[in-house]
């Protein structure tokens, strides 16, 4: 089968891997239909994190149950699926708890490539998030938005459910990628009024417009401040979500925020120091961290999605088959593409 792997930074390859198999009695195999390149990923494409090399790729897919291990008992061979990144067990105190991205159940260290024809994955019986019918019983659209729900929506919401969003709330969304964009979408959900978006760049812009965001903040650092801080009238926002991961980014959203504001953090740290002390000075809360995909998709997200009630999808903005994935990486990287969406069957 054929799997996209890591050669070394800004080098991607398709390359032949033998079929994935059953090594657990938890374990699935799916048939991938659709995958995509996270913002994540661009980290070790760009040498800013360290992969080990000749790896395979990816951790976003739909696909089709292809064969199950003995004590998988929640999906069957033939079904759709939802394939999180997130490999929750579903019985350990993080699960049950709402946190498998946090699950505390031990699997083996095998790296599993998602941008493949086939993939392994472990956990399946509770992990995987049955989508009912086939996946010819939907429009091109709406494959995307499922395929959505693989990480980057069930992160959008992990943030604004970290950050409390709640009816009539003012929300800042820090961050314009694909992330940020689907915290615009959830901060909706949870039914902002006020969604103040911090975007540079137009066609995201109006995408996050689309999405729901009322007002549109270009500046950063402290004209980005000054801004949101005049558009809340001095107040700051009832909730922030950081989609980005950086020190800039964490120091805006502390800035922004009003007295007693939570901030939803989800951007991938890229500094392990933080000033807590502004947190403790206007009482803030900081939450969040990765995402529980499969305890997110099956409480409110599938379900948006099936309705028509959001439309995650949206954020792909080129699409590539599986021997294009090289270009699929490239158009990301140089912000030719928000996301990189891979059509595999």
């Amino acid at each position: 089968m054929k799997t996209a792997t890591f050669i070394e930074p800004g080098k991607i390859e398709l390359r032949n891997y033998p079929m994935p198999e059953i090594k657990s009695e938890h374990d699935a195999i799916i048939k991938v239909v659709r995958a995509c390149v996270c913002g994540s990923d661009l980290w070790w494409y760009r040498g800013i994190s360290k992969r080990e090399k000749n790896t395979p790729v990816g951790h976003e897919a739909i696909g089709i149950v292809e064969k199950i291990g003995s004590s998988v008992k929640n999906v069957q061979v033939g079904d759709f699926v939802v394939v999180p990144f997130t490999h929750g067990c579903g019985h350990c105190a993080a699960c049950l708890a709402g946190f498998d991205g946090n699950c505390l159940t031990k699997i083996d260290d095998e790296v599993i490539g998602y941008q493949g024809e086939y993939l392994r994955y472990k956990n399946a019986s509770w992990g995987l998030v049955k989508i009912p019918g086939n996946p010819n019983d939907y429009t091109d659209d709406e494959l995307n938005d499922l395929l959505a729900l693989s990480d980057v929506m069930a992160t959008g919401f992990h943030a604004a459910d970290s950050a409390e969003v709640k009816l009539g709330d003012t929300v800042v969304v820090i961050g314009d990628g694909a992330v940020g964009l689907c915290g615009v979408i959830s901060a909706k959900l949870l039914g902002a009024k006020r969604i103040i978006a911090m975007s540079r760049h137009e066609d995201r812009q109006r995408l996050a417009k689309y999405f729901g965001a009322t007002d549109i903040v270009a500046e950063r650092g402290d004209e980005g401040v000054k801004k949101v801080m005049d558009l809340t009238q001095g107040n700051g926002a009832d909730a922030v979500l950081e989609c980005v991961g950086t020190e800039q980014a964490v120091e805006t959203a502390v800035q922004v925020c009003r007295p007693g504001a939570v901030v939803g953090r989800v951007g991938v740290p890229q500094k392990s120091e933080m000033n807590t002390s502004n947190l403790f000075w206007k009482n803030i809360g900081l939450r969040g961290g990765i995402a529980n995909v499969t305890t997110d998709d099956r409480k409110v997200l599938l379900d948006a999605v099936l309705k028509g009630k959001i439309h995650p999808g949206k954020v792909f903005t080129k699409r590539f088959n599986l021997d294009q994935v090289e270009f699929a990486y490239e158009a990301m990287d140089q912000r030719k593409a928000i996301k990189s969406l891979l059509v595999i069957d």
